[in-house]
């Protein structure tokens, strides 16, 4: 048999089609290969106390490891001047200051694993103020600033299955590995693999350093962030501690524990998870985030303020019909900032205590990864100045800076020697109403680079994740890689997508994939009748989600010259029962589980359409996805293999589902296989 799997190891196969593209316009300069390695964005700032200076995590990519290498940058907030604070060998992140701004805490990996260390900003003078056995999580500073509170994975034993003495190995044998031996439902994670027995544990230590001590025990994963108490004798978290928590995602609730004694206390109790507690700057509330679990596809995320005990919840800002990702308390606690997705960007908004809300026009976030234009960013308020993070069609994240009235800075401009001697896509938004309802389809465009209106151009239709998720109007290196090769690239978020209200996201709650396919159809008919593409040069692509339903359009219409199905679910049945989401996808995504309702797993699989299928067809998924696993790509292989559909797989080697891009060479060769399939199946 001819092996037909792909091993990325380099970027070496793209370079060819890229370069020929980028050649068929003269004197351009668009984006190459070469270019993802020199990217860079800034991610997690933090204002210090007082608000004259900001850190952030600036997140660069190491050429010779292939790697993002993460290092800390300090910023004056009134002069935008930068430099670096902790910095050379390893990565440094998770910068946390201390309550009077005198101190940093940071996790680095310059020792080799990755340990927590201090930074006292007079002298400069760093210490690690622990050993530990794994990465620290959740940092959190006691509000004296004497301690700090963080998560770490804390091993437990496991099932022992032993009959017998074990034999006895000589000295110096080389035997196998022991068995691995599971149990319980939740054993393996996505960017983890296979779990060792143990849980999240919430710890604390001696600022100026010393042992660790364990503040919590048992068999249930706790949460961060963590938040302490005014009068630093309790910590509040998130868990899921009560009965049948493996086979329940929502039973997640806001606990407190006294830091002396390690007793823990439920707080809220509801159906439905309650997260990220933080407590307000006196001491009287707690603010948190959850939902009223209704078993829908997709639940907003809400934003709550109880009384520090827990009594009295209640929901701020009720009229908002958006998920809520994160939030801040104003220094006075009278009010919260938050953050939001609406219509596909990232913005702020600001929820008074008393329940009124209201949206902070002055910001706009992103960041995230850089592949694909997913909504995201992140934000820090103190001392009357807000820190954040913006990208924008033509760059990746740089940190912005605004102090009270004043207008908003940019603070950074990371990538301006690199992306400003490059011709980007130019982005713009396509109007497009679905076939089904009428309804507005949100959709880019992106063009290649020196677009001459003139001409006509074969089209990309990429197609986002999730499926509850959304993209925006942001820099992408797969959509501007596509794009300098001469393709239009249209990307949407159909009916299923955030951000535009819950009631939108659950048109496709119980029948995923459906009736999103027509609005995604719809949109590439209204490209079509843009004028600028050529109908006989249609390809389709995306990943996760977005492959799920590229294998469900091939199934459904032959409109497209090929196609690349990217990381797919393909069976929902083998999905729900090998993924490491099975109550996501059998207690949210379905009605009822594979046995009791095999019908709907199998209509709405993309390998009950498998027998339509004439379209030339790349099959992408990474090494080690445990999200959608390489045995749902491999099914639809070896169908379309046996059907004589052209057809190629692709395996990412060591990469997982949400990590196939997470390197620089690998995020590159996925994109320039897919080129090249399409270049190899394109009319000239």
């Amino acid at each position: 048999m001819t092996k037909l799997t792909l091993l990325l190891a380099s970027a070496c196969l793209i370079a060819a089609p890229l370069s020929q593209a980028a050649a068929q316009i003269p004197g351009s300069r668009t984006l190459t290969a070469q270019d993802l390695f020199s990217l860079e964005q800034a991610t997690d700032p933090q204002v210090r106390p007082g608000g004259k200076q900001v850190v952030y995590v600036r997140a660069s990519n190491d050429i010779n490891a292939d790697r993002a290498r993460r290092s800390i940058w300090i910023v004056d907030a009134a002069t935008g001047a930068q430099q670096p604070l902790v910095a050379g060998t390893g990565n440094a992140m998770s910068p946390r200051w201390s309550p009077d701004g005198k101190r940093l805490a940071y996790v680095s990996t310059a020792e080799g694993s990755a340990q927590l260390f201090v930074r006292w900003m007079d002298s400069g003078a760093t210490a690690r103020v622990a050993t530990l056995p794994e990465a620290p999580d959740s940092i959190a500073w006691s509000p004296d600033g004497r301690s700090i509170a963080f998560l770490m994975f804390t091993g437990a034993d496991g099932l022992s299955l032993t009959s017998g003495p074990a034999p006895k190995k000589p000295d110096g044998a080389t035997w196998a590995e022991p068995l691995k031996i599971i149990e319980g439902l939740r054993y393996k994670t996505d960017s983890e693999g296979f779990l060792k027995p143990g849980a999240g544990q919430i710890y604390a230590v001696s600022a100026e350093g010393g042992a660790p001590r364990q503040l919590t025990s048992g068999a249930s994963d706790n949460q961060g962030p963590l938040s302490w108490s005014r009068d630093g004798q309790k910590i509040l978290f998130s868990s899921a501690r009560e009965a049948g928590w493996e086979h329940d995602p929502a039973l997640v609730d806001l606990y407190e524990l006294t830091v002396a004694n390690g007793a823990v206390k439920r707080l809220t109790d509801r159906v439905g998870p309650d997260l990220a507690p933080s407590v307000s700057p006196d001491g009287k509330l707690i603010a948190y985030l959850g939902f009223d679990d209704k078993k829908y596809a997709y639940h907003d995320t809400h934003l709550y303020v109880a009384n520090a005990d827990g009594s009295n919840p209640r929901r701020l800002a009720p009229e908002l019909d958006r998920s809520v990702d994160d939030f801040r308390w104003s220094d006075d606690s009278r009010s919260l900032t938050f953050q939001y997705v609406d219509y596909g960007v990232t913005r702020l908004g600001r929820a008074e205590v008393s329940g009124k809300a209201s949206p902070l026009a002055a910001f706009q976030l992103g960041g995230g990864g850089l592949d694909r234009p997913y909504s995201g960013g992140a934000f820090d308020m103190k001392s009357g100045v807000v820190a954040y993070t913006r990208s924008g069609v033509d760059r990746p994240a740089d940190l912005y800076i605004k102090s009270g009235a004043a207008a908003s800075v940019q603070a950074t401009r990371l990538n301006e020697d690199l992306l400003g001697a490059r011709t980007l896509g130019r982005v713009e938004a396509l109007a497009v109403k679905s076939s089904i309802d009428g309804r507005e389809v949100p959709a880019w465009l992106v063009y290649p680079p020196n677009y001459d209106p003139a001409r006509k151009y074969p089209l990309i239709l990429e197609i986002h994740g999730g499926p509850n998720t959304s993209y925006g109007p942001y820099f992408a290196t797969d959509m501007q890689l596509y794009a300098a090769a001469g393709y239009i690239v249209l990307y949407t978020n159909p009916r299923g997508s955030t951000s535009y209200g819950e009631e939108f996201a659950n048109l496709i709650d119980k029948k995923y994939p459906g009736p999103d396919y027509d609005d995604l159809i719809s949109a590439v008919d209204a490209a079509i009748a843009a004028g600028h593409v050529d109908e006989r040069n249609l390809f389709v692509t995306g990943g996760s989600g977005g492959g799920v339903l590229t294998a469900w359009i091939i199934g459904k219409t032959d409109r497209f010259r090929a196609a690349a199905t990217q990381k797919p679910v393909i069976n929902w049945t083998t999905e729900a029962l090998t993924s490491d989401i099975p109550t996501v996808t059998a207690g949210y995504w379905f009605a009822k589980m594979p046995w009791e309702d095999q019908k709907s797993y199998w209509e709405r699989s993309p390998l009950s359409l498998v027998g339509n299928v004439k379209t030339p067809t790349l099959v992408v998924v990474g090494e080690n996805d445990y999200r959608t696993p390489v045995s749902e790509a491999a099914q639809y292989y070896q169908a379309l293999q046996l059907r004589k559909v052209p057809s190629a797989f692709v395996i990412v080697p060591g990469a997982s589902h949400g990590g196939i891009a997470a390197r620089p060479s690998q995020s590159a060769a996925k994109a320039g296989a897919i080129i090249a399939w399409f270049e190899k199946y394109r009319v000239k």
